[in-house]
This record gives C-alpha cells, structure tokens and sequence, in this order.
C-alpha cells in the first residue's frame, strides 16, 4: 500500500500534462501511485497518460468513456486509490521539488491528521510566481493536530481540493465525493473541513498554481457558472445533516454571499444578459440561508446589500460612477505629477546657478536601497578623515532608518535630493545617478562600482541581449562620462572596468571601501552580530547566497536548504540571502535553523557573522575571500548561466575553494570535510592572491585622502596578504572544534568529521 495516491483528472491540457505528472513521479519521496483519469479529452492527454503508464508501474491509468466534468473524474480517481493519503493535483498545476517528503514528514509530526493543508503559490505566464496572501494561516506553531473550531481562520485560505492532504479512511468513512458542476471544490472543502476531526498545517509551498493566460474554466465566460447555487445547496444540506455543525452557519452564509458577488463582479464570466438574473438568484438564496452571526467587513457590506437586494441596476449605477471617478482621480493625478515633476526641474535649474557647496558631499547605492557598501563605507570615511565635509544620504523612506543620526536623510524625486545633486561638490554612487544630472564644473564624481566582476558589464552585453534588458548603450556612456573616479579592487577589475566603460576617469586601484571591516572588525563584533541574527552558540553558520539570473524572470531554488540541513545535522544553520532583484527568500520557511537573511541591511556584517559561504556566481565570493574563510561554489547550471550572461574565466577552473555541480555533491563536500579542507584552502589562497590584493582594511582611507584632502603624493602602504589577521570566524575561534557526524547522501554509512576549522 502506498503512502500517497495522486489522483490527476486530465481534460485539454495537452500542453501542461507532461510538466504535472513529471513533477508527482521525480518527487525526493517515491513511496506513491499516481492515478491520471483522462476525461475523455479530445486532445493528446489521453496518449500522454499511457505513455506515462508505460515507463512508470506508479501510474494507473484510467480512461473514462464519456466526459463528466472534474468532480466525477476525481471520483473515478477515488476508486483505484489505495494510498494512506489521497492528493489531488489538477492538470495544469504541479508539485513542488521534495513536496511529498515534506508532506510526509509533517503528517509524521502530527500524529497521522484527517486533514494536513499546505501552501500554493500562483504561477503566471510570464515566470512571477506569487505566494498565497493568507500563508500566515498556515503557521506551524502552537498545537497539532487541531479542530476547525481550533483554527478558524484557516477557512480564509483558497476552499480548493488541491491544497490539502486527506486521510483515505477519513474520506471513506465519511463518504466524501465531488458532485459534478463548477464549483465542485465547494461542497466538498467545506465539509471536509467542518467534519475532521484532526488538522493540521505545513507552512511551505507544494503547489504551483498556473495561472493561464486564457483557456482557464472559470474565467470563461458560460451559463455554467450558475452551478454555484447548487454547490451551496449541497453545503448548507449537509449541515442540516449533522446538526452538531450547525454553529458554522453564519461563516458559511457570509462566505457564500462574498463568493456569489465575486462571480457577479467578475467581468467574463457571466453571460450576456444573465447577469440580472444571476442576481436574482443570489438573492433568493440569500434570504433562504440568512444566518446573522459572522462580521461582514467594511469594504464588504454593499456588496452583501447588492445581494440581499437583488439591485442589478443600482449596482450598474454605481459601478459606472465609480470608473469614472476612477479614471477622473487617475487623470487628475498623472496631471499634478506632471506639474510637479516640471516644477522641480525647473527648481533644479535654478540651483545649477547658484555656487557649489565644497563643504558638501551626497551618497547613495543600487537606486535608493538604502545605507551600505562602498559608498556607505565611504561616507564614514568622509566624516572621519575629512570631518569639514557635511554629508547627505539619498534613499527611499523605508531605508532611512539605515542612515547613521549624524547624516542628512534625502528623498529621492524631492526639492532637497535636487538640490544637492545640483550643488554638493561630491557625488558618491555604486550605480549612477539620475540621467537628468547635470555634471557641473567643480564637481567630482566617485564610481565605486559594487564589486569584482565575474560577469559580463557594460558595453560587453551588447551581444547578450538577455542580459542587457534592453539597456541604453549611448545613455550608459553619457553617465560613464561624468565620472571622474572609479574604484576598483584589483588588476582584473580594472581591465575590466577601462574597457567596459570607456571614458577620461581616473581608476583607483586601491581595494574596495566596504571590505575594510573585515580587516577591521573584531571578535566581539563577531559574537554580537551572531547573537542579533538568532545564531546558535557553537552552530556552524552557513550564508547561502545565490546571485540573479539573466535567463529567467522568477527566483530559481536550486537547493532544497531543508534537506540540506537534514543531512548535515543539527549542528548547522543557514543564513538565506535571496538576491535583492527578487522579491521573495529562498526557502518556503523560515525560522529554527534556516534563518532568512534577504531583508538584512548589510551584507558585510553577514559575511562577519557566518563560518562559511556558499554562492554560485555572485561577486560576494572576491569580497568573502579577503575573509580568508571557506567558500564553496554550487555550479549546477554553469552552462546556461554562461551562455545567457556571459563570463570573464571560467570559475570552475579557477575557483575560490571545493566545488559541487549538483545538491548530492554539495553535501557531500561538507560531509567529507572538503571545504574547509587543505585543498580548499589551497584554492582560497591563490583566489586571494589574484582578487584581493588591496583589500587590506584601508581602502576608504585611501580614497578620502587622495581625492578630498588632495595627499597624491603619499598614501597608507598596503599590508601584504601574508601579514593581514582579519577577524576569524566565531567557529575558528574556538580552539578546537570537532564537526558534528554528518551522514553522507545516498544512504552510506557516516563519516565523521573531526577536522579542526
């Protein structure tokens, strides 16, 4: 008997059916069937599911002889299931990596639920994926396994089949089935529910949702859609059923209302000329299953009253009053941006005439993030070393708290932000500035760039066209003219720099500002910033931070950080850091021994606080290695990241320690102890030795001195690698440290591992 049986019904998804299916049977968690029930689909689905069948004794499958629709189909399903668990998973959709093992550990966790709902994420079109906006209900804390009437507010999470796990004799027992219709989901979610007597939650994503750009059921328009009334019928019949439900009444009648008035107010769905008489109807049901009780929000209650009036017209009223004043308050607001855009403008020309300010320098980096890197490294440097210059800090509103107390906060777009762009005698970015600027005489510019490049820049992506995004190449040189200083850390980096962005500036081979802390910090440091992100004492720190890819538009995962963890043992945390072009971490949870780190003001104090990192090609590993601690390269996808983006070396051939190409090598390099072994430390010195050259605690003061206080003539020596001490990691502080046994993947015996840090 297997522990799961994934029950696919499958009708016109010719297009999609190979993704679904390939996603249940290459699932970390084997132990399944996979039930795919063709509806009699006029396409190739059908052919699809035997051709599966063939290749995998996990797949039944059924073919049914006429279409019946998805609930029946389901049904069909239902009969060959002979798993512990049922799943349904419709046919456009899919399981996510290591969805079952995660599924299956939490059932575990939880005493064997009725009942287990996990996370979905929408997926759409063009790559975005979007998480559920009510995932705080599926928190794992407090007890589990619980009742409905425990945990309420789980009936805010989308009422659909495919985002649960059902106990196979619960469902017998019971006698669940889907009736046939739209909306089928309905009548049987909501009993479900009501009836178990064990649930529980797992707060990760296992579902992705597909959000097609046409071609799905319920946004095409059909008579079909008035099967919701029937669906409802079914719900409120099977509480009169079981009087012991009765109390969820009011819930269910509030939520029937707000689901009626989203398919009115749904444009498409509902035939022409039936809309008046889809009003009717809910009205109708609205007075035969009125049950007071359940607040009804604010934003809520004229619609509820909509229904309860049946007021087709009234709401045809109101919603052509309401688009107008839409489109009034729309235009009214593009003309005052407008006006107030030219305004500023016109303000900044007036203080282009007025004289510069010598005592004045502004800052920013990547576009308004907020306080960091090299600027931010400078900018402490201009007080410190140059302490006459007053200094401004240009970010958005919700970055300003990251701004030292002694340096002005500016807001990008205002009057202030213009004027100091206008008169400030220096200009310090990462990025550059607003093409608007006007480089005026007198004034310096500083380019402090953001790090040693791995990956193709400038003008060099003029052939990669997936990379360059449609970039401006005569406008990107227009802003390289205006500079008058680029920073670089090393010789690579200014080869690179002089022929990408070709122009008159003065190279400033001096090392990067922001790695100046490594040189400087201390243990103490180090021990605080472990304790302000959650690290355990005595814990191997991890930092996992992966960099962008030009070839696809949503995050990738190629690392399921969970089993990571799993097979390196409880002695190991992970500090996640998503790439800051994403919105969303790397890992479905966060919390315990998996920390997301993605939000984190600064990426130096991370570098402090970790033993370790793990990157594939991000330029933090030139900045980590002047650390002089163990990186290790997860190049799983070189190929495709190289031919998209391009590359400077191979980094394979020359890397800055042990490299691993898949998840199963990555972890063993921790469990044979390779990266912090002997040959690691080879390559990390040889990397060292090409890339970080300068970076010896003084960069910044180099900088201030040579471009602010004029000192060309001297300048602080560099220190040579051999003779730098930057601060050890809290690990390699101990004097001994013994690493946890860590089981091999594959099933091999463990290998201890009792190397010294």
């Amino acid at each position: 008997m297997p522990r799961f049986s994934v029950i696919v019904p499958a009708y016109k998804v010719q297009a999609y059916l190979h993704e679904c299916l390939e996603s249940v049977l290459e699932q970390s968690y084997p132990d399944l069937e996979l039930i795919a029930v063709d509806d009699c689909s006029p396409d190739a689905s059908g052919a699809i599911i035997d051709e599966f069948a063939a290749r995998d004794a996990r797949v039944r499958a059924v073919h049914l002889p006429e279409n019946v629709g998805l609930g029946r189909a389901r049904n069909a399903g239902l009969e060959h299931a002979t798993g512990d668990y049922l799943i349904f998973l419709d046919s456009d959709d899919s399981l996510t990596p290591d969805a079952l093992r995660a599924i299956a550990d939490r059932l575990k966790e939880t005493s064997e639920p009725d009942v287990l709902v996990y996370d979905y994420a929408r997926t759409y079109w063009s790559g975005e994926a979007v998480r559920n906006q009510f995932a705080a209900q599926l928190t794992e804390q407090g007890p589990a396994p619980f009742r409905l009437d425990d945990r309420p507010g789980l009936l805010r999470v989308l009422m659909v089949v495919w985002n649960k796990a059902y106990r196979r004799e619960f469902v017998e027992r019971e006698g669940f089935t889907f009736p046939p219709g739209y909306y089928e989901d309905t009548p049987w979610t909501y009993p479900v529910l009501m009836s178990a007597e064990t649930i529980a939650t797992l707060d990760r994503v296992c579902v992705h949702y597909r959000q097609r750009r046409h071609g799905s059921i319920l946004g095409t328009s059909s008579r079909r859609h008035f099967d919701i009334f029937e669906q409802y019928d079914r719900v409120f019949a099977h509480i009169d059923a079981h009087p012991e439900l009765a109390h969820w009444r009011p819930v269910l009648f509030r939520r029937m209302i707000d689901h009626f008035s989203t398919v009115f107010v749904k444009r498409g769905r509902l035939p022409r000329g039936s809309r008046a008489e889809f009003l009717r109807k809910s009205r109708a049901h609205y007075r035969l299953y009125r049950t007071p009780g359940a607040p009804v929000r604010l934003r809520t209650r004229m619609r509820h009253a909509l229904v309860k009036l049946g007021a087709h017209r009234a709401y045809r009223l109101l919603s052509l009053t309401s688009r107008a004043c839409r489109r009034t308050l729309r235009l009214t607001s593009a003309l005052l941006r407008t006006a107030r855009g030219a305004a500023l403008q016109l303000h900044y020309r007036v203080q282009l005439r007025l004289p510069l300010r010598a005592d004045r320098a502004v800052f920013s980096s990547y576009w308004g993030r907020g306080y960091g890197c090299n600027p931010g490294a400078l900018e402490s440097a201009f007080r410190n070393f140059a302490p006459h210059i007053r200094t401004a800090w240009i970010a958005h509103p919700e970055h300003h708290h990251t701004i030292p107390p002694s340096t002005r906060r500016l807001r990008p777009g205002t009057a202030g932000y213009w004027t100091a762009l206008a008169r400030s005698k220096y200009l310090v970015n990462n990025v550059n500035f607003d093409r608007r600027l006007v480089k005026r005489p007198g004034q310096i510019m500083i380019q402090t760039q953001h790090g040693t490049p791995l990956k193709y820049m400038g003008l060099d992506l003029q052939d990669r066209p997936a990379a360059a995004r449609g970039t401006d190449f005569a406008e990107l040189l227009r802003s390289v003219d205006k500079w008058d200083y680029c920073l670089s850390a090393n010789r690579h980096s200014t080869l690179v720099w002089e022929r990408v962005f070709p122009s008159s500036y003065t190279t400033l081979e001096y090392g990067l500002p922001r790695n100046d802390v490594f040189q400087q910090a201390t243990s103490t440091d180090v021990s605080r910033l472990r304790a302000s992100l959650g690290i355990p004492e005595g814990a191997v720190a991890l930092l996992y931070a992966p960099t962008y890819r030009d070839y696809r538009r949503a995050q990738r995962r190629a690392l399921d950080l969970e089993r990571v963890l799993r097979q390196l043992g409880p002695r190991f945390v992970v500090l996640t850091r998503a790439h800051h072009s994403y919105a969303g971490p790397l890992a479905s949870t966060s919390g315990g021994r998996l920390i997301d780190v993605s939000d984190h003001p600064s990426i130096e104090s991370l570098c402090l606080a970790s033993d370790a990192l793990i990157t594939d090609y991000s330029s933090l590993m030139f900045d980590y290695a002047g650390l002089d601690r163990p990186i290790v390269i997860h190049a799983d996808d070189w190929e495709a990241y190289e031919a998209a983006r391009g590359t400077y070396f191979d980094l394979r051939a020359f890397p800055p320690g042990a490299v691993a190409r898949s998840e199963d090598e990555l972890i063993d390099i921790f469990a044979t102890g390779h990266w912090h072994g002997s040959r690691s430390t080879q390559l990390r010195a040889a990397f060292r030795e090409r890339f970080c050259p300068y970076d010896d605690g003084r960069a910044a003061e180099r900088v201030v001195r040579r471009v602010v206080l004029g000192e060309t003539a001297w300048r602080p020596a560099f220190t040579p690698l051999a003779k730098r001490h930057p601060v050890p990691s809290a690990a390699a502080a101990r004097p001994t440290a013994p690493l946890t046994t860590v089981p091999p993947p594959g099933g091999a015996a463990p290998v201890p591992v009792t190397e010294n840090l």
